[in-house]
């Protein structure tokens, strides 16, 4: 007897519940727009070259691809660059340098030479430097090792 009004009340409820509309969710699951590999590069180099870019915006751009599993084109660190030295933002750049170096992980010795290789001479045409050139890439306090003092 219990279980007959149990299976009324779940008869009734199923007609008065409201469903979601499965293709409606479909459509709009499937609306994800995909953007190829050079849409992307074209898309950060046009934001860096903006002439009216600022210090914030230029932030949120490296922050925004330092966020994003994968190693930014040289064209994109050069375009951030010059972003970096029109507003005469040298920590940023050299921050930038260091973050593509530790997104690199473990082919760090395979990408960051070459990353560093194509952009060398935007480096030395905006005047900055790599963090290993300033020391960055040794701690700061770091202590000889003694078996290696003589």
């Amino acid at each position: 007897m219990f279980r007959n009004s149990l299976v009324r009340v779940a008869s009734v409820l199923k007609n008065v519940a409201v469903k979601p509309n499965a293709p409606a969710a479909v459509r709009f699951m499937s609306s994800h727009n995909t953007e190829s590999d050079e849409q992307f590069d074209n898309r950060y180099e046009t934001y860096f070259n903006r002439t009216d870019i600022d210090g914030w915006e230029i932030r949120k751009g490296i922050n925004d691809i330092v966020g994003q599993d994968l190693v930014p084109e040289p064209k994109i660190v050069i375009a951030a660059l010059k972003a970096c030295r029109r507003v005469n933002d040298f920590a940023v750049a050299v921050r930038f340098l260091e973050a593509i170096k530790d997104k690199c992980g473990p082919k760090v010795n395979e990408i960051y030479p070459y990353i560093i290789q194509e952009i060398k001479p935007t480096l030395i045409e905006l005047g900055i430097n790599t963090p290993e050139e300033l020391g960055y890439d040794k701690p700061e306090m770091a202590i000889q090792n003694v078996y290696e003092i003589h």
